[in-house]
C-alpha cells in the first residue's frame, strides 16, 4: 500500500523554503534601502562632532598679525603677561609668578600707533617711540652695549627683523644678531667684544644667556622692543609658547633689569 504521508512531507517542505527565501529577500530589501532624511548619518554627526571641537577663529588675528596687542596700554599688557604665564605652566606657585611679574610701569604705552605692526613698519615705530632728536644709528664707543633691544620668537624672525632694521646700520654701530639660528654661542659672545652695536636683535634665551656671561652689557640699555604682535602660521605669538614666554619673562625680570623700570623711566619695556 504506497505511503499516502509522502507527498505531503513533500509539500511542507518546499513550503517552508519558499517561505524562508521570502523573509531572506525582504530582509535584503531593508538593508539595501536608503536612510531616511529624519536620521543624519553617522558621516554628517561625525562631521558636526569636528566642527563643534574646533576653536573659534579670532577676529583679531589675520595676516599674520594678533591685532588686539596693540590696542594695550601698561597695564593690560602687564596682566597679559602674567595670565599666560599662569596658562602656560599652571605649576608655577604665587611667589614663583609674582617673580615673573613685569610691573605696569615699565611699560611704555604705544597704543596710539594706528599703522599695521609689520615688520615694514617697525622703523618708523621705533622712531616714533624715541625721545625727540635721538639718533638710533649711533651706539656706545663700548662695544656690546646696545642702547635697543628687540626682542623675537624664533631664529628666522629675529633674521627678517635684523633685515627689516638694516636703515640704523652704518660704519660705526650695526645691528646684531642676538639669536641661536647658525650662530654658536661662543661666536656671538666673541661678536659683542668687538662690535660696536647700536641695536640687538635676538631670541629671549640667547639674549639672556649673553647677558649673564657679561658680553651683552645693558648699562646704555634705553629700550626693550618685545615683538608681540607677530603670529606664525599656526597662530602663534611670542605669548602664546611656553618656551617662549616664560624666559621672556625671565629676561625682562633679570634684577639688573627689574632696577631700571619705574619712576627713573631708564629703561621701558615697548610691545610692537
Amino acid at each position: 500500500m504506497p505511503d499516502e504521508s509522502a507527498p505531503s512531507g513533500l509539500s511542507n517542505k518546499i513550503d517552508k523554503k519558499r517561505k524562508r527565501q521570502a523573509d531572506e529577500s525582504a530582509a535584503s530589501k531593508q538593508d539595501a534601502a536608503p536612510p531616511s532624511a529624519d536620521a543624519p548619518s553617522k558621516k554628517k554627526k561625525k562631521a558636526k562632532k569636528n566642527k563643534k571641537e574646533q576653536p573659534e577663529q579670532d577676529v583679531n588675528r589675520k595676516d599674520g598679525v594678533d591685532e588686539s596687542i596693540g590696542k594695550m596700554d601698561g597695564r593690560l599688557l602687564a596682566d597679559h603677561f602674567a595670565q599666560k604665564a599662569k596658562k602656560l605652566d599652571k605649576e608655577l606657585s604665587a611667589v614663583e609668578l609674582s617673580d615673573l611679574s613685569v610691573p605696569d610701569s615699565a611699560f611704555l604705552d604705544a597704543s596710539s600707533f594706528t599703522s599695521p605692526r609689520s615688520l615694514d613698519q617697525l622703523p618708523t615705530f621705533l622712531k616714533s617711540f624715541s625721545p625727540k632728536g635721538v639718533d638710533l644709528s649711533k651706539s656706545a664707543k663700548e662695544p656690546g652695549t646696545p642702547h635697543t633691544l628687540v626682542v623675537t620668537a624664533a631664529g628666522l624672525r629675529a633674521a627678517d627683523t635684523v633685515r627689516a632694521l638694516r636703515s640704523f646700520q652704518n660704519k660705526e654701530s650695526i645691528v646684531g644678531k642676538l639669536f641661536a639660528k647658525h650662530i654658536k654661542l661662543d661666536e656671538a659672545k666673541q661678536f659683542l667684544q668687538r662690535a660696536q652695536m647700536g641695536i640687538g636683535v635676538g631670541t629671549p634665551t640667547r639674549v639672556s644667556d649673553l647677558i649673564e656671561s657679561g658680553t651683552l652689557k645693558v648699562d646704555d640699555l634705553q629700550r626693550i622692543v618685545i615683538d608681540g604682535s607677530y603670529i606664525d602660521q599656526k597662530q602663534r605669538g611670542i605669548f602664546d609658547m611656553k618656551d617662549t614666554h616664560l624666559p621672556l619673562l625671565r629676561l625682562l625680570t633679570r634684577p639688573e633689569l627689574r632696577e631700571c623700570y619705574g619712576k627713573s623711566k631708564k629703561l621701558q619695556i615697548v610691545v610692537f
